[in-house]
């Protein structure tokens, strides 16, 4: 029992041999057809690469927002009367991908015309990316639904740190890089326009306060120069006294509360007016020297890989239905050499009939 458990596994490993002896004579015999189909994969995809497939740029910038100075008195004092108002600046988090690709600015860029080698030189955004140099076949608000869709699939942002790598893709290294100027000043001009209609609404709550400030302060100072007058003398009555303080105390807070908001109304003032940038760019875009995507040396490498394998396949496929057709070769030529032997044999036997 035992001799023949390590027969069958002598068997079994010198058929594993066999196997793997015939495998490798087979690649070696069809060495040619696997050199043969990586070399035309790679030939085929250098073709596509410099001529068919349109090449992909991507210029890339460098942003952070602007650090506003504010000033959070406005709204200690609003709190005061209960009012909640909207800080004018600030170190605000931004969601800068959201405003960068949302339709309002996709539609903006749309409006601005750029330079390309292919359609030529101050063409729309919108022709550029949707019907080219042919009349457009369906209407303007399907045009430009279809012009944001490809604006907002062309960008790119994420954020590192304190900053955000803002990225655009193109077709040529020029108009990546002006596509991305020209979105860097469309998200600082939303920016500056958010800002002062902040601003301008903050201003208008302080001149609002402002008013109704005076107008307590004058009642304030009414109420202690009456007090004053019917009450010369309050030396000797200490609840008259305790009156004079409060009455004192809210004049003065009344009156501190004035001069802070005209203050806060001229820094206010200033910010509406301001023009400084909102978005700082710590790397301005550049024309890329090299295309992103299709790239010919991986494409290359992994249509040679390709090739082979699928070359390898193609020598183990033919190599096993050689084989196959091999041994029916082999049996069709013993059953042929059987029937002419037996027909041979009955020939002599027919004539001596």
């Amino acid at each position: 029992m035992v001799e023949k458990i390590e027969k069958e596994k002598e068997n079994n490993n010198n058929q594993d041999v066999i196997n793997l002896s015939e495998i490798i004579f087979t690649l070696a015999k069809h060495i040619k057809l696997i050199l043969f189909i990586p070399t035309i994969f790679c030939l085929l995809t250098i073709l596509n690469v410099q001529f068919l497939v349109k090449p992909v740029f991507v210029s890339q910038a460098k942003i952070m927002s602007s650090s506003q100075t504010q000033s959070s008195q406005a709204a200690g004092i609003a709190a005061r009367f209960g009012i909640s108002i909207p800080e004018i600046s600030g170190d605000v988090e931004w969601v800068y991908p959201e405003i960068v690709k949302s339709r309002k600015i996709s539609k903006l860029m749309l409006k601005r015309k750029f330079d390309t080698n292919e359609f030529g030189p101050q063409k729309l955004l919108l022709q550029i990316l949707t019907y080219g140099d042919k009349e457009p076949a369906v209407g303007l608000d399907t045009l430009i639904k279809s012009g944001v869709h490809k604006m907002q699939s062309m960008i790119e942002i994420d954020k590192s740190g304190n900053f955000y790598d803002l990225s655009i893709k193109a077709g040529e290294p020029e108009f990546a890089r002006d596509l991305v100027d020209a979105l860097i000043e469309e998200l600082d001009t939303h920016q500056k326009n958010y800002n002062r209609s902040k601003t301008s609404k903050t201003r208008l709550f302080i001149e609002e306060r402002i008013v109704d400030t005076h107008k307590d302060l004058e009642k304030a100072e009414e109420k202690l120069k009456n007090f004053r007058d019917r009450n010369r003398r309050i030396e000797n009555s200490p609840s008259l006294q305790l009156e004079e303080t409060r009455l004192l105390r809210e004049a003065a807070v009344l009156t501190g509360v004035y001069t802070t908001l005209k203050q806060q109304l001229e820094t206010t003032k200033i910010e509406e007016v301001k023009d400084s940038d909102y978005v700082i760019v710590l790397d301005r875009p550049e024309a890329p020297l090299e295309r992103n995507s299709p790239r010919k040396k991986r494409s290359v490498i992994i249509a040679g890989f390709l090739g082979i394998f699928l070359g390898i396949f193609l020598a183990i496929i033919k190599g096993y239905f050689d084989n196959i057709y091999k041994k029916e070769k082999k049996i069709f030529d013993k059953i042929k050499k059987m029937l002419y032997e037996n027909i041979l044999d009955l020939i002599p036997n027919f004539f001596k009939k």
